[in-house]
């Protein structure tokens, strides 16, 4: 079976460009930059490509409406599609398939990686973490918002529950087991 990333060892011609997808809290910064170091190829930190409007909004604990989110979406596909062919991992809430398809729109054959937990554990985590704008007032929206991935959308679902290291291995086995992307 071909991998859908480069790995070390790997012959694959077409890199995927991995999206880590989920609420926040759920580790997708740490896990996307272990698991770009783990491919080889670059990490984008989705929160950088936030205007300062939207992060002053949910800094004040405002959820963002999707007329706020598209250009951050526009921007972080924009960088997903400059990176087709070469392989790259760039974190992304991408909480509903309306956004992931626009994401997909720009970058055609992204491999999404949601990272799931229970609420519990992701308040926690939240709670535990400094210097971030998003606040644990918004986790409820988050997760209302939450739109799990469809089997039509090519990625997979891994359980945060476990320390990040062990993530990243079932992320990486799942991509060595997923379809290569499209050239």
């Amino acid at each position: 079976m071909s991998t859908a990333m480069s790995t070390p060892g790997s012959t694959t011609t077409h890199p995927r460009v991995v999206v880590v997808m989920g609420v926040s809290g759920t580790g997708k910064s740490t896990v996307g930059e272990l698991l770009a170091a783990a491919l080889g190829v670059p990490y984008a930190e989705a929160d950088d490509f936030h205007s300062p409007a939207n992060i002053a909004k949910m800094s004040a604990g405002v959820p963002l409406e999707d007329a706020d989110r598209a250009p951050w979406l526009d921007a972080i596909g924009d960088w997903a599609a400059g990176r087709a062919g070469r392989g790259g991992v760039v974190s992304c809430s991408a909480l509903k398939r309306a956004y992931r398809d626009r994401l997909r729109a720009k970058a055609p054959g992204l491999f999404f990686l949601h990272l799931a937990g229970d609420r519990e554990l992701i308040a926690e985590r939240m709670a535990a973490r400094t210097g971030h704008f998003m606040t644990t007032r918004l986790l409820d929206s988050q997760f209302a918002t939450l739109e799990p991935l469809q089997p039509d959308e090519t990625g997979v679902t891994v359980d945060v529950a476990p320390e990040p290291g062990v993530v990243v291995e079932r992320a990486v086995t799942a991509l060595r087991q997923a379809p290569p992307a499209p050239a």
